[in-house]
């Protein structure tokens, strides 16, 4: 399997938000790139990470608007975090434990260097699968 370094490459640029945007210009970044989750940035820092399951669980069922709401009220601020160190197995099963399905990926010195989901998590999966199938297959025909 790829190292994570390789699987946040292939990503589209890092969007985050900040903590005293409304949830309403943060569902409109998940819209517009197409994304489950933000990082919530202060300062060049992670300070939380802002899901469409926050906004679910947190605006819509409260009966909160996402116009007058800041995403700090909202945001997750336990984030749990993974370093290059770590293999997309060790990623799964952290997900899978905590039941989240993002992870952000922080450098030597706690920098933000991207975001890795599940579905990403999975491809790699499926992708590597797929390739020993292939080498199996082959070396059982010859």
């Amino acid at each position: 399997m790829r190292p994570l370094a390789q699987l946040i490459q292939g990503k589209q640029p890092l969007v985050s938000v900040g903590p005293d945007d409304t949830v309403l210009t943060a569902l409109s970044l998940l819209a517009q790139h197409d994304i489950g989750a933000l990082l919530v940035l202060e300062s060049g820092r992670l300070v939380g990470i802002f899901s469409e399951r926050d906004y679910a669980r947190k605006i819509i069922l409260k009966g909160k608007s996402s116009k007058d709401t800041l995403v700090r009220e909202i945001m997750s601020d336990r984030v749990s975090c993974v370093t290059l160190d770590e293999t997309v197995e060790e990623c799964m099963a952290l997900m899978t434990g905590r039941r989240i399905r993002h992870l952000p990926v922080l450098g030597e010195n706690n920098e933000v260097l991207g975001i890795i989901s599940i579905g990403d998590l999975v491809k790699e999966t499926i992708s590597d699968q797929k390739f020993t199938i292939e080498q199996l297959v082959h070396y059982i025909q010859n």
